[in-house]
């Protein structure tokens, strides 16, 4: 059970390794069809896709909670095993104690922390030096059953949630098929997470408008964002009542009225709360992404700006 491009290793590797280790994949799970770019026409999610390439049966229910049929198709391909990596819909009970040997789910995150469905984005923005991802079983809760195992990441200081996510699913799926085998085998011991105050840290959906910039905020923390939150939902602010996206930024000693765009050595930066945030690649409404000294050259009347400008 997966969706997105994080869930396609997984699939991949226990699909290729499905001959050795003597295993079938019976069935895979994804979300439907949803209208995708300019002309908004339908397209089959990254799990779907590999489906399609390599013969595996697909279903695509709605919704689980609400769906008995749904349930009942699953429950027809007798699983003895479910693994869910960034599935995207909550899995009722009926179909969490469908299998003999569980649910198994890729968290892209060392659990108990960051929960929820954007471990990846807020681990970014916290400006965390490592991360991980943890094999685990399945209850009722959110992310809350007992871990199996956990590998850890170093988070590079470019990292973004587009590299960082390539990173951990592959990270991902090779811990998930090294600890399938003894897990069946019954040499896995499940270890309850720590429910401890300050142990346990939730994170949920993103919302289209968290890209939008604050620069009362520090410089560290508006580069974070723009690392954060690409390829989406992007961190932006306006000028000329347009979105204008910042793709890349580094932050500069100095400081400037919070907003305003002042010119430096190596390009336009913009004043932050604390400190100065170089813009090193931009995107203007309805043009191509371009590094900030190009912008510059056909926009000069940019220095001096004051962002978010309407």
């Amino acid at each position: 059970m997966g969706t997105p491009d994080f869930a396609v290793p997984s699939l991949r590797l226990l699909h290729e390794q499905s001959a050795r280790a003597g295993w079938q994949i019976v069935g895979v799970a994804t979300q439907p069809d949803r209208p995708a770019g300019r002309g908004q026409r339908l397209a089959a999610s990254p799990v779907k896709q590999y489906t399609a390439e390599h013969g595996l049966p697909v279903l695509q229910p709605v919704t689980l909670r609400k769906d008995p049929d749904a349930v009942a198709a699953i429950a027809a391909l007798q699983p003895d095993l479910i693994v869910v990596a960034a599935y995207g819909l909550i899995l009722p009970r009926s179909v969490l104690e469908l299998p003999a040997f569980g649910c198994v789910n890729v968290h892209a995150s060392l659990l108990p922390a960051y929960r929820g469905a954007s471990p990846i984005t807020v681990a970014l923005l916290d400006g965390l030096a490592e991360t991980g991802v943890s094999i685990m079983l399945m209850d009722a809760g959110m992310d809350t059953g007992p871990v199996l195992r956990q590998a850890r990441t170093a988070i590079a200081a470019a990292a973004t949630a587009a590299t960082l996510s390539a990173q951990l699913a592959e990270q991902g799926a090779a811990l998930l098929v090294e600890t399938l085998p003894d897990w069946l085998r019954g040499e896995v011991a499940p270890i309850p997470q720590d429910e401890l105050p300050g142990a346990v840290s939730i994170c949920r959906l993103i919302a289209k408008d968290a890209g939008h910039i604050d620069w009362q905020q520090p410089a560290a923390q508006i580069e974070r964002m723009t690392r954060a939150y690409t390829p989406w939902p992007a961190a932006y602010t306006t000028w000329r009542g347009q979105v204008f996206k910042i793709l890349r930024a580094a932050v500069l000693p100095g400081q400037a009225e919070p907003g305003r765009v002042v010119a430096t050595a190596h390009g336009p930066a913009v004043g932050a709360g604390d400190g100065l945030l170089l813009l090193v690649e931009v995107q203007p409404a309805g043009k191509r992404a371009m590094d900030g000294r190009s912008f510059l050259n056909g926009a000069p009347e940019f220095i001096g700006a004051r962002l978010p400008e309407e």
